[in-house]
């Protein structure tokens, strides 16, 4: 067994003790500001119809998309160290790629990430009270045990678990007594069991992230994707003991639509990712050659394999399907709010 196995093992023992018990939060976080939608003038509105979401440049990112809303993104990390370092680094990626910070940043503590130790019932609670606090739908990536519990939250907003769910205030880190918003587009009082989110994604989730008792109820549920999201992302690491089911091989880690009304995608990372490490993604932005290649990046036609080029710019390949949809899915969501404007 090698040393970087042995650590990473001892690691998930500490990480496995420590899911047995909550995560709390200390001192006086700052109070969330509630969302005002601005209104967007008609030059502006144009420019955003005329977008193509699979086609978004960076002069459109800049020029166009950074002048309008963007919807919510948590991102949320796993249990054994170091997920939460890594999984902010791809918050960096995002906000230097021209996301706003803001739209990312957990209000609790300043950071980019949530912890999958919050637990589900919290992180639903959340993602709603974003819900109602912007005219986008929020959206929500997780990796390793926190993908885990971003499918869970995608089965808790179906309403697989439990018939409603209380609203939780991600500032305070408390539960407002209310298991229903008013939708922040047309007014109407919603309950949380039934939102459907813009964008969902989960990475490396799987493997020995189902021993956590996070993940015991999710069981039978992981790969399965139910409609309370347009569209689900999954990723999977070849020969990936602690993320991917029989070590990353195989049909049982791809990801399945339930029902109609969700579009699911699954692709297979090369064993030349490591688990731990995947999101770590900051500096390929810094880099120009690894973000002109990201930023023309489509799914759909991806450029040929340059294994030299990918290997020299660790985990691009993720960042590069990561950042195309989450573009796609800004673009969609503020067409979708422009109609409903009637813009």
């Amino acid at each position: 067994m090698s040393t970087r196995v042995r650590i990473a093992l001892a690691a998930l023992a500490l990480a496995l003790l420590a899911g047995c018990s909550t995560t709390g939060t200390t001192g006086d976080p700052p109070a969330a500001a509630a969302f005002v939608a601005p209104l967007l003038d008609a030059e502006l509105a144009t420019r955003i119809q005329q977008l193509d979401p699979d086609r978004v440049s960076a002069a459109d990112v800049s020029e166009t998309l950074a002048h309008a809303p963007a919807a919510q993104i948590m991102l949320v990390h796993g249990a054994v160290p170091p997920a939460a370092e890594t999984l902010r680094s791809f918050g960096a990626f995002l906000v230097a790629m021209g996301y706003p910070a803001e739209r990312i940043r957990n209000p609790a503590d300043g950071t980019y990430t949530y912890s999958a130790y919050l637990g589900s019932e919290r992180l639903t609670g959340s993602i709603a009270w974003y819900y109602e606090h912007s005219p986008l739908r929020p959206m929500i990536v997780g990796h390793s045990l926190g993908g885990v519990q971003t499918v869970r939250v995608l089965h808790e907003l179906a309403g697989e678990f439990d018939a409603a769910h209380e609203v939780w205030n991600p500032a305070t880190g408390a539960p407002e007594s209310r298991t229903t918003i008013t939708d922040p587009v047309d007014g109407d009082e919603r309950p949380v069991v039934g939102l459907k989110l813009a964008f969902a994604s989960a990475l490396a989730s799987g493997g020995m992230a189902r021993l956590f008792p996070q993940a015991w109820a999710m069981a039978g549920r992981l790969r399965d994707i139910p409609p309370s999201t347009e569209a689900f992302f999954g990723a999977y690491i070849g020969g990936d003991p602690f993320g991917g089911d029989f070590f990353g091989v195989g049909s049982t880690n791809a990801y399945a639509a339930t029902a109609p009304g969700v579009v699911v995608e699954t692709i297979g990372l090369p064993a030349t990712y490591n688990h731990f490490t995947a999101p770590d993604t900051a500096a390929l932005a810094d880099d120009p050659a690894a973000r002109a290649w990201i930023e023309g990046y489509d799914p759909a036609n991806p450029p040929p394999t340059d294994d030299a080029f990918t290997n020299a710019h660790p985990n691009i390949v993720w960042a590069a399907q990561m950042w195309a949809r989450i573009k796609r899915h800004w673009v969609l969501e503020l067409k979708r709010w422009l109609a409903t404007q009637g813009q």
